[in-house]
């Protein structure tokens, strides 16, 4: 009887070892397991993992199944007779913990509260608010964008009378728009835009994407430029998740490698 179970596994495991299959896979953690990013490095194929840590993924024997995200350590999975077979898989992650040297800054605490607080000695910094001022807590424009709103802003306190130096320099903002500043300001403005989220995108999901669209290190700056050129760069790529990136990159990638080969 036991013979003819190990013929019959042989056989099956015989029949799906050269066919491409869809794997279920789980990924399991005690932390988060939502958007990890599963690469199938042999096939060049690639997914990223659900809420509850599942995926699919179409693989082959011996395919190398590659885990990788900022909070879990990189696991490679070599793909068995046993995950054909069973056509599912399951995949425990092991935290990234970067442990420090240990370092003290200032003085040292003995535990007895009352003899550190009389041993330490400090005032808080003031603030604006202390002072009765009022202040900017939102976000912090950039060089291009302060130029942009300078040139184009009109101040009537500036030239409103319209007679002297102040009428000129109220008029500024509809000279710098005869002048064409106003617009070139603001293409400057786009283009510092473009550049950050290309550094952006590079930093979070350059690794995993060139590990699976292989391209040499000379030409992955310029097909990421490629890539911003397309009118609808900041309609795939601003505030999506990196599955959509991931999907118009790969769409991208494969025109740039047709027009590299032309």
């Amino acid at each position: 009887m036991k013979r003819k179970l190990l013929i019959l596994f042989f056989l099956a495991t015989l029949g799906v070892s050269g066919q491409t299959i869809e794997l279920l896979g789980k990924v399991s953690s005690l932390s988060d397991v939502e958007n990890i990013h599963v690469i199938n490095s042999t096939a060049q194929a690639f997914t990223i993992t659900d809420k509850n840590g599942e995926f699919k993924i179409p693989i082959r024997l011996h395919d190398t199944i590659v885990f990788s995200s900022i909070q879990y350590k990189l696991k490679e999975v070599i793909v068995t007779h046993r995950m054909l077979v069973n056509k599912a898989v399951l995949v425990k992650l092991d935290e990234q913990i970067n442990e420090l040297d240990e370092i003290f800054i200032g003085k040292i605490l003995t535990g007895d509260l009352f003899s550190d607080i009389k041993n330490t000695k400090g005032d808080r910094p003031l603030n604006f608010f202390d002072v009765g001022i009022p202040g900017y807590t939102g976000r912090i424009a950039t060089q291009s964008e302060r130029q942009l709103s300078e040139a184009s802003s009109f101040n009537p306190s500036l030239g409103g009378s319209g007679y002297g130096l102040g009428a000129s320099v109220g008029f500024t903002p509809i000279i710098n728009a005869i002048t064409g500043r106003t617009k070139m300001l603001r293409n400057r403005v786009k283009l510092d835009e473009k550049q950050s989220l290309i550094l952006s995108i590079k930093g979070r999901l350059g690794k995993d994407f060139f590990a699976s669209n292989p391209l040499d290190e000379d030409f992955r700056m310029d097909f990421l430029y490629f890539c911003s050129d397309d009118a609808n760069f900041f309609k795939f790529c601003k505030n999506q998740t990196d599955f959509r990136i991931l999907i118009f990159l790969r769409m991208k990638y494969k025109q740039y490698v047709a027009n590299r080969e032309e």
